[in-house]
């Protein structure tokens, strides 16, 4: 059988990286879009490779529809199918409300929320037509509570939007054997957010610990693999108790 097709935009850091290079372990062909890092990016392709898997690293802004189609059009026309879509694009700055600028309001929701409407759009209708496909995305810890957040404002705003979205996905594409999910990751070490200010929240986690990029990957494979066939429009907490 040939081996399943895993985009992952933002594969090339953090979380993304971490669950591009497990599956390309697992034999799944792993194509990588990133924006800036050319040179992590170059370090995934190779070590998939190394795995023995098929990889491509695609420098693309998925915030940008064009952008987003040219992205799937290139991996379908490499390897033929699209069968997991890993969204696990998403930067954020931390500015306080009324200092937000228009420009960085509209850059969280173009690179969180609309980057993944983009790309489910595109992949979606292979899936459906094969009659199997993942669709995984990253909200985060707290935002099915809708709280005030004045320093994250519109990225949080943009985290809520991206579980209405899967669910909406998911019932959508149910009966075509496709399922959407996300993942609400609390603290996690990832690489992304600062030492310290991961240190301070240690003491407010239940579980004692930061979140490490194996807790997420492992929440991951298993939302992607036929184990979880069922599991459909979830959204799985991963905070070690943290807002619970």
């Amino acid at each position: 059988m040939e081996p399943k097709v895993a985009l992952v935009p933002g594969g090339a850091r953090g979380i993304g990286r971490h669950i591009a290079l497990a599956l390309a372990e697992r034999g799944w062909s792993v194509a990588i879009a990133y924006r800036s890092s050319a040179a992590p990016a170059a370090e995934v392709e190779a070590e998939a490779r190394r795995h023995g898997a098929r990889s491509l690293a695609i420098a693309c802004d998925i915030s940008q529809p064009a952008e987003a189609e040219r992205l799937v059009r290139r991996v379908e026309d490499a390897w033929g199918r699209i069968d997991a879509l890993v969204h696990a694009a998403g930067p954020y700055h931390r500015v306080d409300l009324l200092a937000e600028t228009p420009e960085g309001w509209d850059e969280m929701f173009r690179t969180n929320l609309h980057s993944l409407f983009y790309c489910a759009r595109l992949v979606a209708p292979g899936m459906r037509e094969r009659r199997w496909g993942r669709i995984l995305a990253f909200s985060m810890a707290g935002a099915d509570r809708v709280q005030a957040q004045t320093g994250v404002t519109a990225h949080f705003i943009a985290k809520v939007g991206v579980q209405v979205l899967i669910r909406s996905l998911a019932r959508s594409l149910a009966a075509h054997g496709v399922t959407a999910n996300c993942i609400s990751p609390g603290f996690v070490d990832s690489g992304s957010a600062p030492t310290e200010e991961l240190q301070k929240m240690l003491k407010t986690i239940p579980a004692g610990r930061l979140g490490t990029l194996a807790d997420t990957t492992a929440a991951a494979l298993f939302l992607l693999s036929d184990e979880a066939a069922y599991v459909n429009g979830a959204n799985l907490v991963l905070s070690g108790a943290w807002g619970v």
